[in-house]
């Protein structure tokens, strides 16, 4: 009983609402895609003063979501919250070695995601160059990189099973590394919309390096009581708990 309660906070409904969402947006562009590359290509590039396209639209999805993020408030997930001071519930004598070592290791594992993310976006950034894939190519790519954020969160996520081995998304040392992540792609796209969504992912991702810079122990379950399992009121992470569990016993 309790486990299904759990699968029925306010927060997962939401984040289940929006993994829907997002679905159908990698679905729909998908179907574009497939019909006509040159057709999302032109909805993707074209002025707005030219006529607003649904790509447009989405566009304006991403730069207000990312805009958001600069600004948490009540409404998000704790994993985004804990960059701020309002939500930081200090642990009483917390040891100041095991915040070392936590800021430690998990930086080193942080900038090893970022070392293979990067590679893996270079290879289509030169396939792009050499004209191997085109622009809606790396629009496609970004869409599913959208897709699979959610997918991330909710129920499997490499980069924190493989590397960072952090409990769950709540005390995930780069959650919000997701949007510099998804729009990495664009950055190979000369245009004002596809530059605007990496740059302004750039910001956001700068904004949590320099909180967690100076706030380590907002982001460590061993000094913020909002981060521990007993105090989460979120519970996003119980159908990723039940895939890993079934991965250890397959």
């Amino acid at each position: 009983m309790s486990k299904f309660k759990a699968i029925k906070t306010i927060m997962m409904k939401r984040y289940m609402w929006n993994f829907a969402m997002r679905i159908i947006i990698f679905l729909t562009v998908f179907a574009v895609y497939i019909w006509d590359k040159n057709l999302l290509m032109e909805l993707a590039m074209q002025p707005i003063k030219m006529g607003i396209t649904p790509m447009h639209i989405l566009w304006l999805i991403f730069m207000c979501t990312m805009i958001l993020h600069l600004f948490p408030n009540q409404k998000l997930t704790m994993a985004l919250r804990k960059i701020e001071e309002p939500a930081f519930r200090p642990v009483e004598n917390p040891d100041p070695a095991e915040l070392l070592e936590f800021v430690k290791h998990q930086n080193v594992r942080a900038w090893v995601v970022m070392l293979v993310w990067l590679c893996f976006n270079g290879i289509f950034g030169i396939l792009y160059v050499f004209h191997l894939i085109g622009t809606a190519d790396l629009l496609m790519l970004t869409v599913f990189f959208y897709l699979c954020d959610y997918i991330c969160i909710l129920i499997y996520c490499p980069f924190q099973h493989l590397i960072m081995k952090n409990r769950c998304c709540v005390n995930c040392r780069i959650y919000d590394w997701g949007h510099f992540m998804m729009f990495t792609p664009m950055l190979f796209i000369r245009n004002f919309f596809s530059w605007s969504l990496f740059f302004t992912a750039c910001v956001v991702l700068l904004n949590w390096e320099i909180t967690y810079a100076k706030h380590p122990e907002r982001f460590f379950y061993g000094s913020n009581q909002s981060l521990q399992c007993a105090n989460c009121k979120d519970k996003i992470c119980t159908v990723k708990k039940k895939v890993m569990r079934q991965k250890d016993v397959i």
